[in-house]
């Protein structure tokens, strides 16, 4: 009783707008301590208010250096920012490696800017379900913008789509190796792309092959045409008009906008926000940043029941000996690995079917 009421404390001041109380809710989502699914549940209600921007790119791009300038225009136009930087974990903790690093220059003491480092905690996406809860936690707390600067992990990068509004992928002038990373798969998932470090004489032909690239994939006659980020274009009115009632007999789509930016400069950082502001824009007036928000929630229950079900069968694997022993049996041709999870999951199986009759 007492941990309910500490907890119940702890989201009122978190909405009430206290930074510590934000601070302590992450620590604990991050942590997964005791309460806090019920913490993250209680502030649930509170959400969907915040722009989701998500910035990623490989290593050596500029990512920390662009979100730094980002947060501080947001500031000055006086927007408050959260900052959520995804860094690989530490395989020895399960930490951020790079957690105490100096990131935010140009807003370090500006409380409005509240920055943290998490761990990615070994997903291959380089975001976790912690993650997205934190965002969460951002977002109830009334912050205008959410960055989410992740770890530069190649075409897996594809969690950050079910994260984030919009999706900003950076690439360096003149890296052939950055091209071919966005030809395996990553350039379905941006919905704008920056070439930084601009000032570099091979900015131009990047952002050229970016374009090119670009073209092709929204080509029909070029590519299987997937609808972008590799899912089905959701839907938007059940007869296939626009919901503002605007006759159209196809749905707009996004075609992915390159901006150039020498971050450490702070140039184009006013261009890249005008962009992100219209694809946010773009999201509302089609409806699609509905079907994007349902189609979030949908993989966060799918993520959720998957953790959830994991853990119990590993609970009941351990009671009966562990999966040593199982995997001797299978060994010993004493049983086959069908046999032991159809053992395992029957009981859940079982019990499921009780409830529907």
């Amino acid at each position: 009783m007492a941990q309910h009421a500490a907890q119940s404390d702890l989201v009122d001041e978190l909405l009430d707008g206290k930074h510590r109380a934000l601070a302590r809710v992450i620590t604990k989502i991050e942590n997964r301590s005791p309460g806090y699914r019920e913490i993250v549940s209680a502030l649930h209600e509170h959400t969907g208010d915040a722009e989701v921007i998500g910035i990623t790119g490989s290593p050596g791009a500029g990512k920390s250096t662009l979100v730094d300038k980002l947060a501080a225009a947001y500031r000055e136009a006086g927007l408050t920012v959260g900052i959520i930087a995804v860094d690989p974990s530490s395989p020895f903790t399960g930490g951020a490696v790079l957690g105490d690093r100096i990131r935010m220059a140009s807003n370090v003491g500006d409380m409005d800017v509240f920055f943290r480092s998490m761990s990615a905690r070994g997903q291959l996406g380089g975001l976790s379900t912690a993650t997205a809860d934190a965002v969460k936690a951002l977002d109830a707390f009334g912050k205008d913008k959410v960055i989410i600067e992740t770890v530069g992990a190649g075409q897996n990068e594809v969690d950050i789509v079910r994260t984030a509004d919009t999706v900003t992928v950076l690439v360096q002038p003149g890296s052939g190796d950055d091209v071919q990373m966005l030809k395996a798969g990553i350039l379905e998932i941006g919905d704008v792309f920056v070439v930084n470090k601009a000032d570099m004489p091979s900015a131009d032909r990047t952002v050229a092959e970016l374009e090119e690239m670009i073209h092709m994939r929204d080509d029909p006659t070029a590519m299987l045409d997937l609808g972008h980020h590799g899912f089905e274009e959701p839907e938007v009115a059940g007869n296939g008009e626009r919901e503002d009632g605007d006759d159209e007999t196809e749905t707009e789509r996004w075609t992915p906008q390159v901006v150039t930016t020498v971050a450490k400069d702070g140039e184009g950082v006013a261009t890249l926000i005008e962009t992100l502001d219209d694809h946010y824009a773009y999201l509302e007036s089609t409806g699609r940043l509905d079907a994007k928000a349902r189609m979030r929630y949908a993989e966060e229950i799918r993520q959720l029941l998957r953790e959830d079900t994991a853990g119990l069968l590993e609970r009941e694997l351990d009671r009966r000996g562990g999966v040593e022993s199982f995997a001797a049996a299978v060994h010993d041709r004493e049983t086959d690995p069908y046999t032991v999870v159809d053992d395992l999951i029957g009981p859940l199986r079982d019990c499921l079917d009780e409830q529907r009759e």
